[in-house]
């Protein structure tokens, strides 16, 4: 089985990769196949809401995103991190979540008239286990990591929790110091194990 955490920090080996890779080593103790991937490098548009994937269940778009979707189908966990940047996630983490969540409704269901009514056959992303983490120096965590539990919950995944919010206080000043919030990376390991213990049981 396979976990990867999808960090939406544009620094490279910032805070928010710190408790992401701190997570991914506690499921490679449990034998867990990993990978980070990191969006600060990549190109990824905003949804132009053409409606194409409808018909097409494919992306118009040509940017990185297919290769990124493709990882997000090939996992069986999907850990979702970012900096909150004025009580937000990241453009381009929302940005892969917006078009992943769209195509990922259509290319198992069909669109219909606006007099029918929706019987769901799930999503491309149905019985995945999903966690959030955000990283903030003091306010704004609330409103972000909403944001990432919505996203989760309105695709159909199973979202893991912790002994407390999976959220980390570091980054005075642009520090990258979040190897000092011992609170915070003992919140992120606990809840690596519980994603490690319900991806087990889904797959006995």
């Amino acid at each position: 089985m396979k976990v990867v955490g999808f960090c939406g920090s544009p620094r490279v080996k910032g805070n928010t990769e710190f408790l992401i890779e701190t997570a991914l080593n506690q499921l490679e103790k449990q034998g867990f196949e990993t990978e980070l991937v990191r969006l600060g490098d990549k190109k990824i548009e905003q949804c132009s809401g053409c409606y194409s994937c409808v018909e097409k269940k494919a992306c118009s778009i040509e940017d990185d995103f297919s290769q990124l979707f493709q990882k997000m189908l090939e996992a069986d966990g999907i850990i979702l991190g970012s900096p909150v940047y004025h009580s937000s996630i990241t453009p381009k983490l929302k940005a892969l979540l917006d078009r992943a969540g769209f195509i990922g409704r259509w290319v198992v269901n069909e669109m219909k008239s606006a007099d029918s009514t929706y019987q769901w056959k799930g999503t491309a992303f149905s019985g995945k286990v999903v966690a959030p983490i955000t990283v903030a120096r003091r306010a704004g965590q609330n409103f972000a990591f909403a944001q990432l539990l919505l996203w989760a919950t309105v695709i159909d995944t199973i979202v893991v929790g912790s002994n407390y919010w999976n959220v980390g206080v570091a980054g005075k000043g642009g520090v990258v110091d979040a190897d000092q919030d011992t609170e915070g990376i003992g919140i992120v390991t606990h809840m690596a194990d519980n994603m490690g213990f319900v991806l087990k049981q889904l797959k006995k």
